[in-house]
């Protein structure tokens, strides 16, 4: 079994740091993937992805069924609108953590509902990229 954590995240969270640091703070995508593998439990690994297209975050959730244990999902806006992620998601056999950078609580209305939360073992939501990091230990202790 491969013990691969993968670590999607959906669109504009390319420009983390640099967009909106007020709301998303100043840390960027390379500072994730660094706390997430130095939080990692000994055996497991890290990918990290992003894309703005919804297909490609399909795709690797697919692939994600025969490359990697468990998933770290922040699907950006997608969190919102995406039964196609929701579906993926279902397909996929391991333990899914969805993250949000900010506390979509406190925010508009429409950022209120998840679909990927249907699926997801546990949601943590405005602890900025630490809730990144308390994804991969919850999945690496899942696992262990």
């Amino acid at each position: 079994m491969s013990r691969t954590i993968f670590v999607l995240n959906g669109p504009n969270l390319n420009l983390l740091g640099q967009r909106e640091p007020e709301i998303y703070g100043h840390e960027t995508l390379a500072d994730v993937e660094a706390n997430c593998r130095a939080c990692c439990t000994e055996g497991f690994d890290i990918r990290l992805l992003q894309s703005n297209h919804e297909g490609q975050i399909i795709d690797w959730i697919h692939e994600a069924r025969h490359d990697a244990c468990g998933i770290v999902i922040n699907p950006g806006a997608f969190t919102h609108t995406s039964v196609a992620i929701l579906d993926a998601l279902n397909a996929f056999e391991g333990p899914v953590i969805e993250v949000h950078v900010s506390n979509v609580h406190k925010r508009e209305s429409f950022r209120h509902h998840s679909y990927v939360s249907a699926r997801a073992e546990g949601v943590i939501a405005g602890l900025g990229i630490e809730g990144y990091e308390a994804a991969v230990r919850r999945i690496c202790s899942l696992l262990a």
